[in-house]
């Protein structure tokens, strides 16, 4: 019957294994036979490669290699094929059953009823001994004609295989080849250590002064590398791949570019408030119950998007809605909170300069990423310009040039709105509605000012220095606030606003002690009332 024999079973077609979407999956790893070649292929082109690039050579030399050893196993056999006549001790080689080799043995007649007449042959396979059928005449997969060549047989297409399984082998290349020590990454290049051209003090210290030179920078490597003298044989690429290497271990400099670019900046010519926080953003983490939060302060919060809240950035093509606090506005910063960072290629570096160009007039700011503290800082000159009010409404965008983005405000027409200004009597703050001039939108419960800034800054130090608890602020400011309304409310807006012209707090822990406090008594849409007879000072 024709399910005796197994070349009859139902065959699409003949693979190798490297033509199997199993080999490249899960179990695929990096042998030291890839590490070498891959070595090899470095050494024979010169310079630093893509990991797209290296993941072709890699599933191209395996095709190569598994062609070569079938090859070798194939050396004095003959391709099985249903339709030939084979004779004993005929050595056979079976693509179809995963390149199995065997010896016939034996030759008998066949015979169907709906196939007709056939030879059987036996061959030893050493493992066991199967049939197959001879001088097979009838339509089937594996009679594939006269002079079939392996290469045709397998269709062995490294390019096919790269479109199919690219995207995995890339995956799993960039996890190995990290850990191993040689091999080197450098934006979207990789190269390996041991070629790398030697970049010595000598010229580090004329890298710097290069620089130094500029301005501190921005310079690329190419701009640096027309004053080193190296060998001219040597590659573009290495060179620059050399040079930036070097100077990324060197504290001195700072990769100020976008994700996968390089543009080189003296670090110590770098503004003060990018070498060192200003003061008024310094936050040290303030432990709180979140549980006391119910889901209306919870999506107050959202809506504040304090850059210490960590929110979970959600992604979106609109503008990064931004209004502006007072540490920020004191500070000349933007405010890295989840809008901000879903917008924004910030990159791994220590430092990223950004250009932000006003979407109005077409000037360019420089803005300067400190991805761990989360600010942009350079904005002084540019709120002081437009006038930008504590609690303004800004928005950025990003533009088609990578590291540039799109700034502007709430434009509108000046006019005279009433503000609350804080003064400083008693070491303390206390606060008045007066008319001003606003230009610009802005959200009317955020909104605070002073024309005594250095009395503010001055209780500012004392405050820090005194170590005062959050609890005990908001005790002070509260009856100030609360004489501005004629309920005596103060919306948990305000508060958070205020506070933080005194102390850098996002809206959590405000909210906490508001909840946890019995002195604060919610009369609802986040209204609150200081009740004086409840409240127990407490010092710190």
């Amino acid at each position: 019957m024709t399910s005796d024999f197994p070349f009859l079973q139902e065959i699409d077609v003949i693979h190798a294994q490297t033509q199997m979407a199993g080999y490249w999956g899960e179990q695929f790893s990096l042998t030291d036979s890839d590490i070498e070649q891959l070595y090899n292929h470095f050494l024979e082109v010169e310079e630093p490669q893509t990991i797209e690039q290296l993941a072709m050579t890699l599933m191209t030399n395996r095709v190569n290699e598994e062609l070569r050893s079938i090859k070798r196993m194939a050396k004095g056999h003959v391709i099985y094929q249903p339709q030939n006549e084979y004779q004993t001790g005929d050595k056979l080689l079976f693509p179809a059953m995963e390149f199995m080799q065997g010896t016939v043995t034996a030759v008998r007649e066949g015979f169907n009823p709906d196939e007709g007449s056939f030879n059987v042959i036996s061959v030893d396979t050493k493992k066991k001994n199967l049939e197959f059928a001879a001088n097979y005449q009838a339509a089937h997969v594996l009679n594939v004609g006269d002079g079939v060549k392996l290469e045709d047989l397998l269709d062995l297409d490294a390019n096919d295989l790269y479109a199919r399984f690219g995207e995995s082998v890339k995956v799993k290349l960039h996890q190995e080849l990290s850990d191993h020590s040689d091999f080197v990454e450098l934006g979207s290049f990789w190269f390996v250590e041991s070629l790398l051209l030697d970049i010595d003090a000598g010229h580090l210290h004329l890298s710097e002064a290069i620089l130094e030179m500029h301005e501190g920078g921005p310079l690329q490597a190419t701009d640096i590398l027309t004053h080193l003298d190296f060998d001219p044989a040597t590659g573009d690429g290495v060179q620059q791949f050399s040079l930036n290497y070097a100077l990324l271990k060197d504290n001195r400099f700072d990769n100020v570019a976008p994700e996968g670019q390089f543009d080189w900046y003296l670090h110590r010519l770098e503004p003060d408030g990018v070498q060192s926080v200003p003061g008024r953003l310094e936050y040290e983490p303030i432990p709180f119950e979140r549980d006391l939060l119910g889901p209306l302060l919870l999506q107050l919060e959202r809506e504040l998007d304090d850059e210490w809240s960590n929110l979970k950035s959600i992604k979106t093509t609109e503008p990064a809605q931004i209004v502006l606090t007072f540490p920020h506005r004191w500070a000349g910063t933007l405010p890295i909170n989840s809008t901000v960072r879903s917008l924004l290629n910030i990159s791994g570096n220590r430092r990223q300069r950004l250009v932000f160009i006003d979407d109005e007039n077409g000037e360019e700011t420089e803005g300067w990423v400190v991805p761990d503290r989360r600010y942009i800082f350079g904005f002084a000159k540019w709120f002081d310009d437009h006038k930008i009010p504590v609690g303004g409404y800004l928005h950025l965008s990003p533009s088609d040039k990578p590291g540039v983005y799109h700034i502007g405000f709430d434009r509108r027409r000046p006019q005279r709105e009433w503000v609350r200004l804080a003064t400083v009597t008693d070491n303390s703050l206390k606060f008045e509605l007066k008319r001003r001039s606003i230009g610009c939108g802005y959200d009317d419960l955020l909104i605070v000012g002073t024309e005594v800034i250095v009395a503010v800054d001055a209780l500012w130090r004392r405050i820090e220095a005194g170590n005062r608890s959050l609890v005990s602020l908001l005790a002070e400011i509260f009856p100030s606030l609360a004489a501005l309304s004629t309920q005596d409310t103060v919306h948990a807006k305000t508060l958070y606003s205020v506070v933080n012209m005194l102390r850098r707090v996002p809206p959590g822990p405000i909210f906490a002690e508001l909840v946890s406090n019995p002195a604060f008594q919610t009369v609802g849409d986040h209204y609150w009332i200081f009740d004086s007879s409840r409240w127990q000072k407490k010092s710190k």
